[in-house]
């Protein structure tokens, strides 16, 4: 039996909320076309985290080829992987993540991976929260404002700013995935143009059109990463979603797998043009307002001086959109940890931890380095629904085997996953190797030894 016909008891929706259809098949009559999906990767990716990003690379002393090329075959790759893996085994299967590793996994084991995912989706939900309240401080100088060495709250002001935000935020999510799309869809083509007007009045002020000029580093700035540590963090910054396959969970809902080619939009809208737009901010204030690169400026303070309230109400807004699907996606995973939860019960329990790691600007100041080490913990275990998917009957493998087997703890993904991990955290914290090159190498690993397990473990359970 193949996963595409695997029977599944169908889930009658919560009354008075939306059937995401969290344990079946997406019906043909629920398919969305591509609108959706280029609207919600261009609003999700040109969004919050690009106000931190492009000003981390300046702090972080790239040299202006290394980030120019650096970004054009990084998001390539990315775009690659979520054309040809996740939205393939997305429209194949038609089920969320969550509940496909259940089939893979067994219930007890899913449960274990659903709680990380949903508390480091949460924590990437919250650098957005921070974001957003960085704009929000710009009319009131008394609210004490992060830099990038922070990492505790900066005050009560700030605090309630955040909440503020973390629970607007909750609501859009709680609405489900139409929503969440449609926002994105209206928000992404005026979010676009206020990133590259901040691009344009930069340079204005800057005297320059000059990129390679303008983006050398500060005299006196450390260089931390080159062209290929640009080109991995771009690749797999977004790890969890494309070869975690994390965008199952919405990619699930398009109607033919060509819609993955809709990620480019978020990649080169957001990861080429709204990166670089952003990092000249920083670049001005450094040339211009003597800031100290590796102590940055707020994205709200900085995008307010360039173009004033329209910024101001992007930084804002940009926090939501990322913000949005991704609480959406934590809630999916807490209601597959939690199955008593209804999924709005799920997504309000997402909203608030969001909201409470918002509060705290560590995840925000540090996201280069974070986005790597969830990537490096959540990606390999999409490398076994690769496995399942892709090549088990070309390999002669049992798909689906903890259903199969009736197993609520498949002990091959737990070693398969744990093994590759423990080893990329020696790597990282032992030996000072940079987070972003650790998810590739782990789900390849986790792939490969998945694969020699499950085979040994087929072959056992024939003999018996």
């Amino acid at each position: 039996m193949t996963p595409s016909d695997s029977p599944t008891e169908p889930v009658a929706p919560e009354s008075g909320t939306v059937n995401e259809y969290e344990r079946e098949r997406v019906p043909e009559k629920a398919l969305k076309g591509p609108r959706s999906f280029w609207g919600m990767y261009a609003g999700e990716h040109t969004a919050g985290t690009e106000f931190m990003i492009g000003p981390l690379f300046i702090a972080w002393g790239v040299g202006a080829k290394d980030l120019l090329l650096g970004l054009l075959v990084g998001n390539l790759a990315a775009v690659l992987f979520w054309r040809f893996v996740t939205a393939e085994a997305a429209t194949g299967l038609r089920q969320t993540l969550y509940f496909k590793l259940e089939q893979i996994c067994g219930r007890q084991l899913v449960t274990l991976y659903n709680v990380a995912n949903g508390i480091l989706f949460c924590f990437l939900a919250g650098a957005m929260v921070t974001v957003s309240a960085t704009a929000v401080g710009v009319p009131f100088p008394s609210m004490q404002m992060p830099a990038f060495s922070d990492t505790l709250p900066t005050g009560i002001a700030w605090t309630v700013a955040c909440i503020a935000i973390g629970g607007l935020m909750t609501v859009v999510a709680i609405k489900g995935y139409a929503f969440v799309a449609r926002m994105s869809a209206i928000a992404a083509p005026w979010m676009f143009l206020i990133f590259v007007a901040c691009g344009l009045v930069t340079l204005k002020r800057l005297g320059s059109t000059d990129l390679m000029t303008l983006l050398e580093p500060a005299p006196g700035t450390e260089q931390k990463i080159g062209f290929w540590g640009v080109a991995f963090f771009a690749a797999f910054c977004n790890a969890a979603m494309h070869i975690g396959m994390a965008d199952m969970s919405v990619l699930r809902y398009a109607r033919k797998p060509r819609y993955g080619w809709a990620s480019s939009a978020g990649m080169y809208l957001g990861h080429y043009v709204a990166w670089v737009c952003a990092a000249l901010l920083l670049v001005y204030w450094v040339r211009e307002r003597n800031a100290v690169a590796s102590e940055g400026v707020p994205p709200g303070v900085m995008v307010f001086d360039a173009i004033g309230w329209a910024g101001v109400i992007c930084v804002i807004i940009a926090g939501w959109t990322t913000a949005n699907p991704t609480i959406y996606r934590a809630g999916l995973a807490f209601q597959g940890a939690l199955p008593r939860l209804s999924r709005a019960q799920a997504t309000l329990l997402a909203g608030s931890v969001c909201t409470i790691a918002g509060i705290f600007p560590a995840f925000a100041m540090k996201l280069i380095g974070f986005v790597g080490l969830y990537g490096t913990i959540l990606a390999p275990v999409g490398a076994v629904i690769v496995v399942d998917f892709f090549f088990a009957k070309k390999w002669g493998l049992p798909t689906d085997p903890a259903a199969r087997w009736k197993r609520a703890f498949n002990l091959d993904v737990l070693v398969a996953w744990l093994i590759p991990i423990g080893i990329a955290l020696w790597l990282m914290f032992g030996q000072g190797v940079a987070a972003h090159f650790m998810p590739l190498p782990c789900w390849i690993a986790c792939g490969l030894i998945y694969a020699v397990l499950t085979k040994r473990s087929a072959a056992s359970a024939n003999s018996a």
